[in-house]
């Protein structure tokens, strides 16, 4: 059975491993470059974007599509705790992540979703898209996307892991 979610979550994430999930409503967009700029911003005080029960992806946004990098690089993978502990609920990516994420993200109550890196599929799931935070990276600013039905695998959940 297929979970769908909506987005923003306005309760705790409730999935196991092994769930299969699709994703429709607002989520975040991010990666090497602007993920850690974020987590300054922030820590500045400066946030620009609501994060309680909301989603990252860990992609750019290019007319050709969307589809997740590899979210285990130091980049992404550093940013994922503290946003989470933020209210960041779902991060979406591929790869594997380490141990220290892992616990992380189950001490915040967040999971990590796999998706497959099919541009195509996933654009045709992106209703709109908008930039909301750090333009000047183009293509790998922090986009908002409206999504509908982004399917993924929830890799990590509850300090587990699919491997």
């Amino acid at each position: 059975m297929i979970k769908k979610i909506n987005l923003p979550l306005s309760e705790p994430v409730n999935f196991q491993v092994g769930d299969k999930i699709q994703i429709r409503g607002k989520l975040f967009t991010g990666r090497d470059a602007a993920l850690p700029r974020l987590v300054r911003l922030i820590k500045e005080g400066k946030n620009p974007l609501e994060l309680e029960g909301s989603a990252f992806m860990h992609t750019a946004v290019s007319e050709a599509g969307i589809s997740p990098t590899t979210s285990n690089k130091v980049e992404i993978e550093s940013s994922m705790a503290y946003l989470s502990k933020l209210g960041v609920k779902i991060h979406i990516g591929k790869g594997s992540l380490n141990l220290e994420t892992v616990d992380a993200l189950s001490k915040y109550g967040s999971v990590f979703v796999v998706t497959p890196p099919v541009a195509a599929l996933l654009r045709s799931k992106v209703l709109s898209k908008k930039i909301v935070a750090i333009p000047d990276e183009g293509i790998e600013a922090i986009h908002q996307l409206e999504v509908d039905g982004i399917p993924g695998i929830v890799a990590v959940a509850r300090g587990e892991t699919i491997s």
